[in-house]
């Protein structure tokens, strides 16, 4: 069982910067790759990136590329999103995940991840 846990969520004006932070514990080792997704009120989750833990290539929406940037620590059991040029629009919950176990999946769909965090509330106001 992998347990994640995301911070440094808050608020910040557009054009600001925020780091989100997300711990892994537990069997670490299992997570093939780790993915950032975010859901806003009234709206479906959607992925934003996602980073191989294994050598960390990283993977992203289009509308985040050249904004975010996935990266981990040399543990490899801190995964980070740094996030860059905020706008409105990316105002929502974000959430870090891992693959499910024994799984070797590097892409998006939420539905190959097997442990979520609790969240973290990004807010850029108008």
């Amino acid at each position: 069982q992998v347990q994640l846990v995301e911070s440094g969520g808050g608020l910040v004006q557009a054009g600001g910067s925020l780091r989100l932070s997300c711990a892994a514990s537990g069997r670490t080792f299992s997570i093939y790759t780790v993915g950032w997704f975010r859901q806003a009120p009234g709206k479906v989750r959607e992925f934003v990136a996602a980073i191989r833990r294994s050598d960390g290539s990283t993977y992203y929406a289009d509308f985040v590329r050249g904004r975010f940037t996935s990266s981990r620590d040399n543990a490899k059991t801190m995964f980070y999103l740094q996030m860059n040029n905020l706008k409105p629009e990316d105002s929502a919950a974000y959430y870090c995940a891992a693959t499910r176990d024994g799984t070797t999946y590097f892409g998006g769909d939420a539905g190959r991840f097997g442990s979520w965090g609790q969240g973290t509330q990004v807010t850029v106001p108008s």
